[in-house]
């Protein structure tokens, strides 16, 4: 097929980064290895490990980190450590800096040498503690509850405050009830700002608000932390560490859920977060149910309540108790209606008149809004749709690992090592799928002035489609037919380098394809644009059209079709 050979010419070239945010690869990488070569070690790819079945489990990991509960509490527990030993301060006292200052070390470091005493009486740590003369006493009196207690029932901070424990009890349960606020705990006595340590705190309480308080303290680290965010994936008790500047902002966590860094909605590259707000925001909006009202209903001229006609003549007589009989087209009463103004089923009246352009300005709104609500269905379907897709090609990858490869490597004598090129070719699939989904997005929003734009934009989405489906389609029947075999097939090496082909090829179309949309597609060569879709446009029924050509980098779009030893036809 010629489709093929136009998807390499239309896309190729390496990117200046990777669609899968893979690491660079060598020129080499890309062909095929022969059957001896292990798949294993050019690929990466662990069948021992599950993680490797995540849809971007290719997407590097040096840019961020997925953090555990554990991985949370070894990471408090080494900056206390660390502020302890560098500040020569107590643990506890090495806690509430880190609270206070969000967890950051060198904040704490640079505010503390900078002025000790000022960081001192900010955050409620006094250098030594107050002595209370009235401990040499058997009995005191609680300032809150003027109940005498026996000295061992009488607690303090570092201020020499004393209270009972049945009060400070009650005070650190309601701190610890009304939220996070529990972790800045100061004195009970209202003119004393002295900071309430964690081990005061755990010393005091039930064990409910032990377990509230350890629960507080752990979600700080990540809530406080502006380089830390928990994952959106609802049940999800991971949290991502980023580190700004490097690759993308599409992260995976270890419970499959990829998503933004910077909006925290799914992942959604090559669309911006901007755009991605207003299309959710829209598709959850009001405005397009009344958008609905206005296109496929009008009000009765009488009771101006809503009707929809679905089927019928023109003839409609309003619901009890309006009752008024009217014409669907016009508007007017039915009795001036009949045999003379067309029937039941027109109205030479607002043939007429539409002729005439007399319309009033309730029909522009509803030709209008009409025209609105049909545009945004056909991308909200065709978005809905490839998210519908890329879920059963999400289910049909875990289905295929480890049961499918192994029964393949059983009926075709491959080792699995050797089958990887079936698992690289549904996670392309998976990740190419989100992103088609999002383009549909980014074609709504496409001015409707920027024809160019819109022009290119149209066929290069429409090339990717057609290599996707192409590559589905491999991967899902042609992949059927191995594996309903009862021996090993002499065609099997073909479909490997076939199906290892199309991933290639795809791969390559949707880099550059998401490179383009994320600069807008601003290097679009407007003359040559116009000058091919002329062109374009007369050479009617050929299969090797181009679109427009644009500038992608080192990419190139829209060229030439390759000769037959330049490229590989991929059927």
């Amino acid at each position: 097929m010629d489709s093929e050979d136009e998807m390499l010419d239309a896309w190729a070239g390496t990117s200046d980064g990777e669609f899968v945010n893979e690491e660079e690869e060598d020129e080499d990488s890309d062909a095929l290895p022969s059957d001896g070569e292990n798949y294993e070690s050019d690929y990466g790819f662990d069948y021992s490990n599950a993680d490797d079945l995540h849809p971007s489990s290719r997407l590097p990991q040096t840019n961020f980190t997925v953090l555990s509960e554990k991985d949370i509490r070894q990471r408090q527990a080494e900056d206390v450590a660390t502020i302890t030993n560098f500040l020569s301060i107590s643990p506890v006292d090495a806690g509430v800096l880190l609270r206070h200052f969000k967890w950051s070390v060198s904040k704490v470091n640079d505010e503390w040498f900078a002025d000790e005493e000022r960081v001192r009486a900010s955050v409620g740590l006094l250098e030594k503690p107050v002595f209370n003369k009235r401990l040499t006493l058997k009995e005191m009196v609680c300032k809150i509850c003027f109940e005498i207690c026996p000295l061992e029932n009488m607690r303090a901070s570092r201020c020499g405050h004393y209270f009972c424990e049945t009060c400070w009890t009650g005070y650190i349960h309601t701190a610890i009830n009304d939220g996070p606020g529990c972790l800045t705990l100061r004195c009970a006595d209202p003119s004393c700002g002295s900071a309430i340590g964690e081990d005061m705190v755990l010393g005091l309480v039930s064990v409910e608000d032990q377990q509230k308080y350890t629960r507080y303290l752990l979600r700080s680290y990540v809530e406080d932390n502006r380089k830390v965010k928990w994952c959106p994936a609802p049940g999800c008790e991971y949290a991502v560490e980023f580190q700004p500047g490097v690759g993308s902002y599409d992260l995976v966590c270890k419970c499959d859920f990829s998503f933004c860094w910077n909006c925290r909605e799914e992942a959604h590259r090559p669309v911006d977060c901007d755009t991605v707000n207003k299309w959710i925001l829209k598709n959850c909006a009001e405005s397009e149910n009344m958008n609905w009202i206005l296109a496929n209903s009008k009000p009765c001229p009488k009771c101006k309540r809503p009707i929809e006609k679905n089927q019928g003549c023109m003839h409609i007589t309003c619901t009890p108790p309006c009752k008024f009989e009217f014409c669907w087209l016009c508007l007017g009463a039915w009795t001036d209606h009949g045999e003379r103004t067309g029937g039941f089923y027109a109205c030479n009246r607002y043939e007429t008149a539409k002729q005439e352009g007399v319309y009033d300005e309730a029909e522009r709104r509803r030709e209008m809004a009409k025209n609105s609500l049909e545009r945004y269905t056909h991308y909200y379907e065709r978005w809905a749709t490839n998210e519908s897709s890329r879920a059963k090609a999400l289910a049909d990858l875990h289905q295929m690992h480890p049961g499918q490869i192994e029964k393949l490597s059983d009926k075709q004598c491959q080792p699995v090592s050797q089958l990887k090129f079936v698992t690289d070719a549904w996670l392309q699939i998976v990740e190419c799928r989100r992103v088609l989904k999002w383009t549909y997005a980014y074609g709504y929003y496409l001015p409707e002035n920027e024809h160019t734009k819109r022009q290119f934009f149209e066929y290069s989405q429409g090339e990717a489609e057609a290599g996707l489906e192409r590559l589905h389609q491999c991967a899902e029947k042609d992949l059927q037919t191995f594996l309903e075999g009862d021996s090993p097939s002499s065609s099997f090496n073909d479909f490997r380098t076939k199906l290892a082909g199309l991933t290639s090829v795809t791969k390559t179309y949707f880099e550059n394809l998401v490179h383009a949309l994320e600069s807008n597609l601003s290097d679009v060569d407007i003359p040559k644009v116009a000058a091919k879709s002329s062109s374009s446009s007369k050479a009617s029924g050929s299969s090797k059209v181009r679109g427009g050509r644009a500038k992608l980098g080192s990419s190139r779009s829209g060229g030439s079709s390759r000769s037959g030893e330049e490229g590989t036809h991929w059927t």
